[in-house]
């Protein structure tokens, strides 16, 4: 309990900490409606059945968001065992399990369908805004709680038990969690629309690559037959070691990041002691890890000047004169690429693509103009994207700060 002289002038002790004095906290099993009290679906569901009834489960539950399209069905039998989770528009359906806390209003394109073993229904009463709760049972505070209660469990689940004593900070007037509700929900529009626009940025570029990649589509100024040339005439494998210990920045290629310094992927260096036959890597050049490349862990080195690499890393550069760096980077990154992998692979190393099977593949290779051009196309489009990822994380973090103020009290809106 928060000591007394701490608490401002307004505002009250709880165990969540000082609160306005209009607000409670309250136990969330304790808003729900008494003949459907918190619970989660169907055990077992068994086959999917064309036509019958919709299951959602933890997996559909993204971004607050369910796609309707892609759920599991079963039988009405079954279903109707379970008729405390047939939902209704207006339900507040919540994972308890994987992303615990991804939490979805039910609108009337899921009204009837049903849950599964890992989703929980949330039915609450008269007198609270739904999108209110949504926001609170998906905040950090409630996340934090949430995950304190699955230490020591097995199935890393949150029970319905749990769920049900979950402290929710609630104001006492339906307006004011309204008008919160409606506030957090002008950024959560916000942020739907860049996602929605990234995604449309990202199927263009993929387009651009499949075309422009291919020879199927030809920049303006740019003609000629269009032939795979074998690219083991362009590379060239670096095997510079650092012998004399003068390089120290040690490198990973992750397929999220790329290149990324190794302290920042392990919170510490794992490089073994001694260094010497680490292989050294200089801007401009390629490194893969043989076995992970199928999952893209390959990269061009643009932000360093140099690093070394373990010695399982593959490290090799291109013949500038006739492949640009640039070009080839985006070569490596299609759905192509990571297609044909698996008949180039050798050895006995499942998924290992050493660089002899590399250097056996045929690409599209123009002229170095053409190269440059498509490439230039192809930067332009990761620079925009990059520039919306970037306003799309400042708007998260916008909500997220108003979260923090708005949904404790700390900060009042007038109503």
């Amino acid at each position: 309990m928060v000591k007394e002289e701490k608490i401002k002038p307004g505002y009250k002790p709880s165990p969540l900490g000082p609160i306005p004095n209009d607000w409670d906290v309250k136990e969330l099993g304790s808003l729900v409606n008494e003949e459907r009290p918190i619970s989660y679906g169907i055990v077992q569901t068994g086959e999917s059945i064309e036509g019958g009834i919709k299951c959602i489960r933890v997996t559909d539950i993204v971004d607050g968001k369910i796609d309707p399209s892609n759920l599991i069905t079963t039988s009405k039998k079954i279903s109707d065992s379970y008729k405390r989770t047939l939902l209704r528009k207006g339900d507040l359906v919540m994972a308890l399990r994987g992303k615990i806390g991804q939490i979805a209003l039910i609108d009337d394109h899921l009204v009837g369908a049903n849950l599964t073993r890992g989703v929980a229904l949330i039915d609450l009463k008269e007198g609270y805004d739904r999108i209110f709760l949504k926001q609170q049972i998906s905040s950090d505070r409630a996340i934090k709680t949430f995950e304190k209660s699955l230490n020591g469990s097995a199935l890393q689940e949150l029970s319905i038990g749990i769920l049900r004593k979950i402290p929710v900070l609630i104001p006492n007037q339906l307006r004011e969690q309204t008008a919160i509700a409606n506030l957090l929900s002008t950024w959560d529009k916000a942020i739907n629309t860049f996602t929605q626009l990234i995604a449309q940025k990202e199927l263009r570029k993929k387009w651009l690559m499949q075309q422009l990649l291919t020879g199927k589509k030809r920049l303006k100024g740019f003609e000629g037959e269009v032939k795979l040339k074998l690219v083991e005439h362009y590379l060239k494998e670096i095997s510079e070691r650092n012998k004399d210990l003068k390089i120290t920045n040690v490198l990973s290629v992750t397929n999220s990041k790329g290149f990324i310094n190794q302290a920042d992927q392990f919170d510490r260096v794992v490089a073994s002691e001694d260094a010497t036959n680490y292989k050294i890597v200089r801007k401009g050049q390629f490194a893969y890890n043989p076995s992970r490349v199928n999952v893209g862990s390959l990269d061009l080195l643009r932000v360093f000047e140099s690093g070394i690499l373990s010695p399982m890393y593959v490290v090799f550069e291109t013949d500038k004169s006739h492949l640009l760096p640039d070009y080839f980077y985006y070569q490596l990154k299609t759905h192509w690429f990571y297609g044909h992998i698996p008949m180039f692979v050798q050895g006995s190393v499942r998924d290992s693509l050493s660089f002899d099977g590399l250097c056996s593949m045929k690409f599209f290779i123009p002229s170095i103009g053409e190269q440059s051009a498509i490439a230039s196309v192809l930067q332009s489009a990761d620079a925009e994207l990059n520039l919306l990822r970037q306003k799309l994380d400042k708007l998260k973090e916008q909500k997220k700060g108003l979260m923090q103020v708005l949904l404790t009290g700390k900060k009042r809106l007038k109503l």
